[in-house]
């Protein structure tokens, strides 16, 4: 069923896209939004719900990856600097072995994983941090070292706050908002934020 009613979304799409590439005139967006969503399918924790835009989404959805008006990317990036939680206690490291674990973990949030179970940070999908990681992404910077930045309070909230909502620091980054989408709690990124700053951790040995 759901192999059928993809397929039939496809051929809707291109007959769509035939008929108006004929005419000469374009679909309007809301034609082109009703059969795109039509095209998705609820399955078990991943609902539709997901294609409800946020207020950021939607202004950062558009080829140039950007928000055109400087008055909304102000109002964005000020959004999402005041969504940061900070930790309570003051305590910003947990464990990095466990840090080490959840930024490896790719898993979480998919409609086939068990929403029993914690999500991955997969920050080797963008990022190098281990010496002897020998498969990581590029989208994002090296963070082999990271502990050589120290330890100052400013350090530590600069780095919980770019885990928690990078939109802080610049509106339509491609970095998930960890913290304020709800992808890994406190603890986890306290443990993540060891993995980046404890100097026995694998990211700041040679």
């Amino acid at each position: 069923m759901l192999k059928t009613k993809i397929l039939l979304a496809a051929v809707a799409v291109t007959a769509l896209a035939s008929a108006y590439g004929e005419s000469g005139l374009k679909p309007d967006a809301k034609t082109v939004k009703a059969v795109w969503r039509d095209s998705m399918v609820a399955k078990n924790q991943a609902g539709l719900d997901r294609l409800n835009q946020t207020a950021l989404e939607k202004a950062c959805s558009n080829a140039s990856d950007n928000v055109a008006s400087d008055t909304e990317r102000e109002q964005l990036r000020q959004a999402a600097t005041n969504s940061v939680v900070y930790p309570a206690d003051g305590k910003f490291l947990g464990d990095w072995q466990r840090g080490e674990a959840i930024a490896s973990n790719g898993k979480g949030m998919q409609w086939s994983d068990d929403p029993n179970k914690p999500n991955g940070g997969n920050c080797y999908a963008c990022h190098q941090m281990s010496p002897g990681e020998v498969a990581y992404g590029t989208v994002g910077p090296s963070l082999r070292n990271y502990g050589m930045r120290g330890r100052s309070e400013a350090m530590l909230k600069y780095t919980w706050a770019k885990i928690w909502n990078p939109q802080g620091y610049r509106v339509c980054s491609h970095m998930p908002r960890f913290g304020d989408a709800g992808i890994l709690d406190e603890q986890q990124i306290r443990d993540v934020m060891a993995y980046l700053f404890d100097p026995n951790s694998p990211v700041n040995r040679k």
